[in-house]
């Protein structure tokens, strides 16, 4: 991978991992562009490492929030007065909301990085995808604060969290949707993605640079691979910033044109040779 491609596609990563887009997919469809091969171990680490630039600036974005969830939860374990504070049960939410993914990643791992790289899967997820979207967007009645989620939220959230493995569905775009199918706001929603993104994109960004370190070395490289992470992360701070305020006024489903005109187009391209679906 040259430092150009690694540019670009860390551009692509911020832009896209809190948008409701699909970053996974845009990815795969730039990798493909740039003519790397996306079945290859090392590009699909690639992939996965890269995120963890975005997941760096959502930890900055939000350190306050994160601070203050990490320590109500510590002295929880310890106190009945502070088991009754809202960030004893934030925290909860969020690391209960994380299992779903934990173990389903895990255990679909392999399907994942295989047969779900191509960008038929992509073009496909775009576009139906799209449809649970405009569902949860018109028909949640969104009246709830983000003080008011509980445990089940956190479950119905990270499972729904799982089908953005589907490169092409979007984690954001799935998880901002429960949310919205369980009553919240769109901020709340989107606030909640946000949290519920920092161990899932962690744990699978660090797991693929421990097993798959060795051919990230050979394939791409590790200097392109932390250039495209820096990139991530920069780009990725601004999108947070910007997606937030968008959501504040305005529906996810104006997302939904680009993903099925992006869907359509990829499928023509794929059907017509002009680009090779792994």
């Amino acid at each position: 991978m040259t430092w150009l491609q690694a540019i670009i596609l860390g551009v692509v990563e911020g832009l896209t991992e809190f948008l409701p887009v699909s970053s996974t997919g845009h990815l795969t469809i730039a990798e493909r562009m740039l003519d790397l091969s996306t079945d290859d171990p090392g590009v699909t680490a690639f992939t996965a490492i890269v995120q963890v630039g975005a997941i760096l600036a959502v930890i900055i974005y939000f350190r306050r929030d994160i601070g203050r969830l990490a320590v109500g939860w510590l002295r929880g374990l310890s106190s009945a007065e502070a088991r009754q504070q809202l960030a004893w049960r934030e925290a909860w939410v969020v690391i209960v909301g994380t299992v779903p993914i934990g173990v389903v990643g895990l255990l679909a791992r392999d399907l994942v990085s295989g047969p779900l790289r191509s960008l038929w899967v992509v073009a496909a997820a775009l576009v139906l995808w799209s449809g649970v979207m405009v569902v949860a967007e018109r028909g949640a009645r969104q009246d709830r604060p983000e003080s008011s989620v509980g445990l089940w939220d956190a479950l119905v959230v990270g499972a729904l969290q799982c089908v953005a493995l589907i490169p092409g569905v979007s984690r954001s775009g799935a998880t901002i949707s429960a949310g919205l199918l369980r009553g919240l706001d769109r901020v709340a929603a989107t606030r909640l993605s946000f949290l519920l993104s920092i161990p899932a994109l962690l744990a699978a960004g660090g797991l693929e640079a421990v097993t798959e370190s060795s051919a990230v070395s050979t394939t791409v490289g590790w200097g392109p691979t932390l250039l495209a992470t820096l990139f991530s992360l920069l780009v990725g701070y601004a999108s947070i910033a910007w997606l937030l305020r968008l959501v504040a006024h305005h529906r996810i489903t104006v997302f939904v044109g680009y993903r099925v005109g992006l869907g359509v187009l990829l499928g023509i391209a794929l059907a017509t040779g002009a680009i090779a679906a792994t």
